[in-house]
């Protein structure tokens, strides 16, 4: 397939290592390459027609950015990044020269880690207990039974369980924050379905283990109003200024 315009997956330093068999997005995958930007390199591939968001191609994206991320600090670009040629690109890094360097310098020896909460789903006792609206609605319901109730009741019972386990959440933060310096930055991510925090850490990379820990106390700790998933290590997305290199997709 005839390759179109330049696909760009990050900055880094230019001394920054690549292996030799370094593999990206496309069918086969695409080699990759640095393109040396004064003392900063891009690293980018061939990008062909027709390229879509499939599972393969984006676990390859940023399974490469993970790779390099080990090596060394990296400006991570979001899937799809593509410029027409590589003048395109190099302007755009010239254009942002400072901010780069800066953000690299910020990103070296760490990663993003995520967390998750949704309510437990299977508490109904306990929340009867501590929230009179549902405890009220629910003796309503048993009294004059109706299907209007009963979704009335669902309805009550769910936004219930979801302001228990946001008051349990919104602790975390807090706690991550005060774990002897585990945490240097955390930023709030789009809004889930069903999750009530979305949030994103960055932390030096020797403190992941740490930060595991401090979170898995914290679900023990609240298992009868949450569930915490913890996703990472990541590309350092949420920590960096979006699309720094102008491009088309």
């Amino acid at each position: 397939m005839t390759a179109s315009g330049i696909y760009v997956y990050g900055i880094v330093g230019r001394s920054h290592p690549l292996s030799a068999n370094a593999a990206g997005v496309g069918e086969p995958p695409a080699p990759v390459r640095l393109l040396p930007a004064d003392d900063l390199a891009v690293v980018v591939s061939a990008a062909h027609p027709g390229l879509r968001a499939r599972r393969r191609d984006l676990m390859a994206h940023q399974g490469l950015l993970m790779t390099l991320a080990e090596a060394g600090p990296v400006l991570p670009m979001r899937f799809g990044m593509v410029a027409p040629d590589e003048a395109t690109v190099l302007a755009g890094v010239a254009a942002h020269h400072s901010e780069h360097v800066a953000v690299l310098e910020r990103l070296d020896s760490r990663v993003e880690m995520n967390i998750k909460i949704t309510p437990v789903q299977d508490n109904l006792a306990a929340l009867i207990r501590e929230d009179p609206v549902v405890r009220r609605i629910r003796e309503e319901t048993r009294r004059y039974p109706s299907y209007e109730a009963n979704v009335r009741l669902g309805e009550a019972v769910a936004s219930g369980l979801r302001r228990r386990a946001a008051a349990a959440a919104a602790r975390l933060p807090a706690e991550l924050a005060g774990t002897g310096g585990t945490v240097d930055d955390m930023r709030p991510g789009p809004d889930v379905e069903g999750c009530v925090l979305n949030m994103s850490f960055l932390m030096p990379r020797r403190e992941e283990g740490r930060f595991r820990g401090v979170a898995e106390r914290f679900a023990a700790d609240h298992m009868d109003r949450l569930e915490l998933r913890v996703t990472g290590p990541l590309p350092c997305y949420s920590f960096v200024a979006p699309e720094p290199v102008p491009a088309r997709a």
